[in-house]
């Protein structure tokens, strides 16, 4: 009986731990970087449509975030995501709130995405 109340702590204290996790997600962050569409300009086999997503270089590691929402939607093409390439991407900065859903960075903007120089 002792065993089983011990494992049913430790399977309430996991689970609590995973809620906290979940929310640690959502933070609002501001990234700049190699604005893309994942469709076009990376040629991301999981991206059935055309969707932003901005590459930055840190510390020689590169992390790619998917951007969501209508802020993105209204500036791929008036900033030119989709006619960017690996070798000449839009430079942008990005503010927004970012969770991790499946293997992926999702950004979703909360202010008008800039174009940096």
């Amino acid at each position: 009986m002792h065993k089983i109340l011990m494992l049913l702590v430790a399977g309430v204290l996991c689970s609590s731990l995973g809620l906290l996790r979940a929310d640690d997600g959502g933070k609002t962050i501001t990234i700049k970087g190699d604005g893309l569409c994942a469709k076009c300009g990376l040629k991301d086999k999981d991206a059935k449509k055309c969707q932003n997503a901005v590459v930055v270089t840190k510390d020689g590691k590169k992390t790619t975030y998917y951007l969501a929402g209508k802020l993105s939607n209204d500036a791929h093409k008036s900033l030119g995501f989709c006619n960017a390439s690996k070798d000449e991407p839009v430079k942008v900065e990005v503010t927004g709130t970012c969770e991790k859903k499946g293997d992926k960075l999702v950004l979703t903007p909360t202010e008008k995405i800039k174009k940096i120089e």
